[in-house]
């Protein structure tokens, strides 16, 4: 595997928008100059509620290999409480980041080396006017945040043009806010 993908995988439940948010970001990062984006969306069984997740590869140049991640760089995760059922950190290359949906404080966790940045996106999204549960455009902007790897704007212009009927400018102020209160750990 080459070294210039940044391999990515989101964990989420059946119904919070993980592929969306995926589908969001790959636009974005496009943008912003990497040529190379591969999302790979799982699909199966999942219902609304239950465990789902999805996989984005990004790279400054184009990317040939389709295969799934296998260890990711990086985890970010819709549903504090998947922690309690998946083991999100399986695979992850040691070192890696996790960004994570919770309205706990950063001291509560302890994911060993891993980086960890964290954002009461639940919270964010219903400050912002969007329906509760709904926390997909607001992980973006925590994802934003700690990865540095695209720009506020980027991310707003990605999040009007997907959410161009489904109330943008909330989508987008869940963003911002999120963006705004994330915290970044170290490891």
């Amino acid at each position: 595997m080459r070294q210039d993908i940044i391999e990515i995988r989101w964990h989420g439940r059946g119904g919070q928008g993980a592929i969306t948010a995926a589908k969001v970001v790959a636009n974005a990062v496009f943008k912003a100059g990497y040529k190379g984006v591969v999302m790979a969306p799982t699909f199966g069984t999942e219902r609304r509620g239950a465990p789902v997740f999805t996989s984005l590869k990004i790279s400054r140049e184009k990317i040939y290999d389709l295969s799934p991640i296998e260890t990711p760089d990086m985890v970010v995760v819709l549903d504090h409480t998947l922690l309690e059922e998946v083991d999100v950190t399986h695979g992850l290359k040691d070192g890696g980041q996790i960004i994570l949906n919770t309205p706990k404080a950063i001291d509560t966790y302890d994911f060993g080396a891993h980086k960890l940045s964290i954002s009461d996106v639940t919270s964010h999204a219903l400050e912002a006017g969007l329906a509760p549960g709904i926390v997909n455009t607001g992980i973006i902007g925590a994802f934003a945040k700690a990865t540095g790897l695209v720009s506020r704007d980027l991310l707003r212009e990605a999040i009007l043009n997907e959410f161009s009927v489904m109330k943008p400018e909330e989508n987008a102020r869940a963003a911002a806010l999120t963006y705004d209160r994330t915290v970044i750990g170290g490891a």
